[in-house]
């Protein structure tokens, strides 16, 4: 409590800019400026450093947001003490929401940094100033998240009404949001409200610091544990191995004696072989020595046979008969008669076209030469009738 007014946690905005939902948290007004009650600050303060605790304790990531002026340097000093990620110079659209798009823009931050350690002057200069220009821009604002790795397990924000869009995303991504709430904001939505002062660089720097102080003491107790663990384990194995050497023996002892046993087996079985001799019977089927018929076989020599039974010579003498010839000459000879009778037709029509005239050539003529061609081709035509009458008659 004492630390809380010496940080001035208790002052809150004028009384003219309030919010009526902040009405619970405020004491009273004194000279036009409401004055928080801190005896309800402390215990939701207290509150919010066990849960940051347990998050820590965890392995949680708890991300600090303060891109206001006066919280930007503080936010981003206790983050780095303590080992969180900090945004403290501009929220950027879908910092959460859009996780793709700003991995993409840290991977690129990285890669600049790792030729920033080779030197830029490799590259041309004007090349190696835009590089340079471009990491310092990406620094300012992905510097404080570039090792998160994903989405952080709790949101810290300074002033809820200035960081209104990381807010929102923390909601909308249903991520637990503590929240530091002047007596001008809503404290609705808000997972772990701390009424307090969010303007006073003494006030936001205590926030942050018993925060990133809860952090780094639930850090180092579990650091303690996971240095006692394993002599506990090794007490534990020694105990097991104590009870299990008996066993053990007993073990050893039954394994010893199936060889034996195994070798008696085998032995008996042996003897019990021995009076089944198959051996006459082996000397029983001599007799059926299959031999003779083998070379029976050989005497009765088919190959012979198949050597007298060639086809081959009474197919040459076949081949002399070739009718193709006699095919070609008669194709030639009706593909000849066929087209005889062909070009008269052709010419006779050649001569029916040559005697009538195309229609461009009757237009050219006149009335008394169109009357004279048309009895020619004997088709009556009267003198009373109109050029274009005649040459339809014609054609």
């Amino acid at each position: 409590m004492k630390k809380m007014l010496e940080a001035g946690v208790h002052f809150g905005h004028r009384s003219r800019f309030w919010h009526p939902k902040m009405e619970r948290y405020i004491y009273g007004t004194r000279n036009g400026v409401h004055i928080i009650n801190l005896e309800k600050t402390l215990p939701m303060f207290n509150d919010v450093l066990n849960f940051a605790s347990k998050t820590a304790a965890a392995g949680g990531s708890i991300l600090f947001v303060g891109t206001k002026r006066a919280a930007g340097d503080i936010m981003k000093e206790e983050a780095i003490r303590c080992g969180m990620p900090y945004v403290n110079h501009r929220w950027l659209g879908g910092m959460m929401t859009n996780y793709k798009t700003i991995k993409a823009s840290i991977k690129r931050l990285k890669d600049l940094e790792f030729l920033a350690e080779e030197n830029f002057a490799q590259f041309g200069k004007k090349e190696g100033l835009m590089m340079m220009r471009e990491m310092e821009k990406l620094e300012r604002s992905l510097g404080g998240i570039k090792n998160l790795g994903g989405i952080p397990d709790v949101v810290f924000v300074i002033d809820i009404g200035h960081e209104k869009n990381a807010v929102k995303e923390a909601q909308k991504l249903k991520l637990p949001l503590i929240g530091i709430v002047d007596t001008n904001h809503n404290p609705e939505g808000i997972d772990y409200v701390v009424p307090g002062n969010d303007d006073s660089i003494r006030a936001i720097g205590f926030y942050a610091r018993e925060i990133a102080n809860t952090v780094l003491e639930a850090k180092a107790a579990i650091l303690e544990q996971r240095k006692e663990a394993p002599v506990k384990k090794k007490v534990v194995v020694n105990k097991v191995a104590s009870k299990t050497e008996e066993p053990a023996e007993e073990l050893s002892a039954e394994k010893a004696a199936i060889p034996e046993q195994r070798k008696e087996a085998p032995a008996k079985a042996n003897k019990a072989e021995k009076p089944a001799k198959p051996a006459k019977a082996n000397k029983t089927e001599k007799p059926a020595k299959p031999a003779k018929a083998n070379k029976a076989a050989k005497s009765a020599k088919p190959a012979k046979v198949n050597k007298a039974a060639k086809p081959a010579k009474v197919n040459k003498a076949a081949k002399p008969a070739k009718p193709a010839k006699v095919n070609k000459a008669a194709k030639s000879a009706k593909v000849n008669k066929a087209k005889k009778p062909a070009k008269a037709e052709v010419e006779s029509k050649s001569e029916v076209k040559s005697d009538k005239l195309g229609q461009t050539k009757l237009n050219a003529m006149k009335k008394a030469e169109i009357i004279e061609y048309a009895e020619k081709q004997g088709v009556k035509v009267n003198a009373s009738d109109t050029k274009v009458a005649m040459i339809e008659k014609l054609a």
